[in-house]
């Protein structure tokens, strides 16, 4: 575990959860929901949402994960921290992954927030989305 991860159970940012495991489905139900409802918004040209849903299903994919080795967050910030320590660290999901969910958390944060958002940005979430999908579910077998 880093220092950043550790520091973050101290300020209670990061929780052991042990009821964790039995949200791994939800969670990934969660995600597959928010993704087919990207795909959506993203075919109706409605690039705003398609942003804020693809984030929001690695969002879900990334709960899903650190539910699996018993923790939960309390931001979306130490889900990434939380994310990096206990997957990328130990060589279980890749740096580049990682980057594409800290890339969507500021495409959806300017989206959600500010009224920025593109075609193409909304088109670089739900790839990452969709890629994502697909690790978390075989991490998690």
């Amino acid at each position: 575990m880093n220092i950043e991860f550790q520091k973050a159970i101290e300020k209670k940012r990061i929780l052991r959860f042990s009821q964790g495991k039995r949200q791994i489905k939800k969670e990934l139900r969660e995600a597959e929901n928010d993704l087919a409802e990207a795909i959506n918004r993203f075919d109706n040209e409605k690039y705003k949402y398609a942003t804020i849903n693809g984030y929001y299903s690695m969002f879900h994919c990334a709960r899903a994960l650190i539910y699996s080795k018993g923790y939960r967050e309390k931001s979306h910030y130490y889900l990434l921290v939380a994310l990096n320590s206990l997957f990328v660290e130990t060589g279980l999901l890749s740096e580049e992954i990682s980057s594409e969910l800290h890339d969507a958390m500021i495409l959806r944060e300017d989206a959600n927030y500010h009224g920025n958002f593109t075609k193409d940005g909304a088109e670089a979430v739900l790839k990452a989305a969709k890629e994502f999908l697909t690790i978390a579910k075989s991490v998690l077998k």
